[in-house]
């Protein structure tokens, strides 16, 4: 599991990661506390709307950043919003009305959905190989769990020294030694992009390259699957212990912990299941699993039945989480590659906009075993449909046709480009109109300026 850790640039990211994904927790917990300082019983009503805003911001803008990725060297592009991330939380401490932290949240969360899908599209550039690239995945899954237990530790002991605001300057802290180890980090040498001439199609294509790949659509339909799941353990655990069981605060924290350690074991194990089967099976068998104990959540009532289910809940997310940046990385070339994470981000957020809300208000009005039977039923949904799209036959390399083309964009002279010049043109990469004749071969294929469509 340790093994990309070998790779000194892929070290720093690493720790450029958890070291940000802990300020962040620290301000998680912050918030929180900052929202009842100014709205006291209705701090969670607060909350729940910068929950709202942090969802919106990650579709909406999401695109638009991976777009503009492509137009600046990704080190000093995520180095800036690593910075901008750093001030605005420092502006945190003074607000003094709610509306504000609205601003700053949806500022601060613009800045995450630049900065997330360029970071994890770099990372599979350092590491080409992609048993150790699968390794380093389940790192990063590891990361995000080990957090949701070292954060609130973290907080909590810091409460007892400090007020909340110094948690604040603690995730600029956090930012700024990110952005440090970021500076510090050789990146690959930018390939030139073939980028559509329309600024419109140029912020779409992420999207568009996205759901005209087979794979990548199923994938989309089995995060709708890990967002059904995953929003009845996220918005409803507080509800299936305190008010379902009647039982205290630590053991509501104890369900959500079984629900990280089963992210975290799905983390660990998965490396060796991706060597033996594909991911589709792996992505078939974890979705299904979140359906059936879902499907049995109607009908458990003690606390150990409520363990085992979020336990199999975090094994399944954590499962289809590192299948999809696999599926990106096998699905876009690396100049193409942020634009792909940009889309995953997106769309996959998307799913939990959708699913929050519906978690929270089907539990709130009908009880939880119908709260449990219709989510069990959009999984299932959104199951049908990923295995429907994604072909069983998958293959990376595909024979296809390329039809005369005209069209001028920043190009090197491989496959796609024998062409003769006159002498104006310049070293490559290069821009100029140029002609492709019809051709006939075959290679690994992926959505791009010059295969606009997938092979049939």
């Amino acid at each position: 599991m340790l093994s990309p850790l070998r790779n000194k640039d892929y070290a720093k990211l690493f720790s450029a990661q958890g070291i940000a994904l802990i300020g962040t927790g620290l301000t998680t917990v912050a918030l929180a506390l900052l929202a009842f300082d100014l709205a006291g019983d209705q701090a969670g009503e607060v909350l729940g709307i910068a929950l709202g805003i942090k969802m919106v911001a990650y579709v909406t803008l999401a695109p638009l950043a991976g777009a503009l990725a492509q137009a600046f060297s990704r080190k000093p592009y995520l180095i800036v919003l690593d910075l901008v991330r750093a001030a605005i939380v420092l502006c945190l401490p003074f607000v003094t009305e709610v509306w504000q932290i609205f601003m700053l949240i949806f500022a601060m969360q613009a800045c995450s959905a630049g900065f997330s899908p360029v970071f994890q599209a770099t990372i599979s550039d350092i590491l080409e190989d992609e048993a150790t690239y699968t390794k380093a995945l389940s790192l990063s899954r590891l990361a995000y769990d080990v957090e949701t237990f070292v954060s609130p530790v973290l907080a909590g002991t810091a409460l007892l020294l400090v007020s909340f605001d110094a948690l604040f300057a603690a995730n600029a802290c956090a930012f700024l030694t990110s952005a440090w180890l970021i500076m510090r980090t050789r990146m690959p040498d930018p390939t030139p992009h073939a980028a559509p001439t329309r600024v419109i199609d140029n912020i779409t294509f992420g999207l568009r390259a996205y759901l005209a790949t087979p794979r990548l659509r199923g994938l989309f339909a089995f995060s709708m699957t890990v967002a059904a799941a995953g929003s009845m353990v996220i918005i409803n655990t507080v509800v299936v212990v305190q008010a379902a069981l009647e039982l205290s605060e630590t053991w509501t924290a104890i369900l959500l912990s079984l629900f990280g350690l089963g992210s975290m074991a799905g983390a660990l194990i998965l490396p060796r299941i991706l060597a033996r089967i594909g991911d589709r099976q792996v992505c078939t068998s974890a979705a299904c699993a979140m359906i059936s104990v879902l499907g049995l959540g109607t009908m458990a009532t003690g606390f150990a039945a409520m363990a085992a289910i979020w336990f199999v809940i975090g094994a399944g997310y954590s499962a289809i989480l590192v299948c999809a940046g696999r599926l990106l990385n096998q699905s876009s070339t690396k100049p193409d590659r942020p634009a792909y994470f940009a889309a995953q981000f997106a769309l996959s957020h998307a799913c939990w906009l959708v699913t929050y809300p519906l978690a929270g208000w089907l539990g709130g009005n009908f009880g939880l075993p119908v709260t449990f039977a219709i989510l069990a039923g959009v999984a299932t949904l959104a199951f049908a449909l990923g295995i429907f799209l994604w072909p069983a036959q998958d293959a990376n390399v595909l024979d296809h046709h390329h039809p005369v083309m005209d069209h001028e964009h920043m190009h090197i002279h491989d496959e796609h480009h024998q062409h003769a010049h006159e002498g104006w043109e310049g070293p490559e990469p290069h821009c100029h109109d140029h002609h492709h004749a019809a051709i006939r071969h075959n290679h690994r294929f992926s959505i791009d300026l010059h295969h606009p469509a997938w092979p049939r």
